[in-house]
């Protein structure tokens, strides 16, 4: 994936998750943390998204620190709603 500095795999700072994210559109690769509602399975996320609330289900890699100095996810995928 291309945009992202990939996990330390001697630690667990990033990681991948479930998410739902709140956003306008779905045209970024990186999202910040606050519009990042993190799930515990794939089908959760699945049935929270509602794109019409602007509402998508995702798989993220995060959080990491911005250049800003924010916290950040990465999306990994979009994923259907239910």
């Amino acid at each position: 994936m291309q945009g992202f500095i990939p996990p330390d795999p001697e630690t667990d700072v990033s990681q991948e998750h479930w998410a739902v994210i709140y956003m306008p559109g779905r045209n970024r690769q990186r999202y910040p943390a606050n519009c990042v509602r993190l799930v515990e399975s794939e089908e959760e996320a699945r049935v929270r998204g509602r794109p019409a609330q602007r509402l998508f289900p995702a798989r993220v890699l995060g959080p990491s620190k911005s250049s800003e100095g924010q916290e950040v996810y990465y999306l990994v995928e979009w994923l259907a709603p239910q």
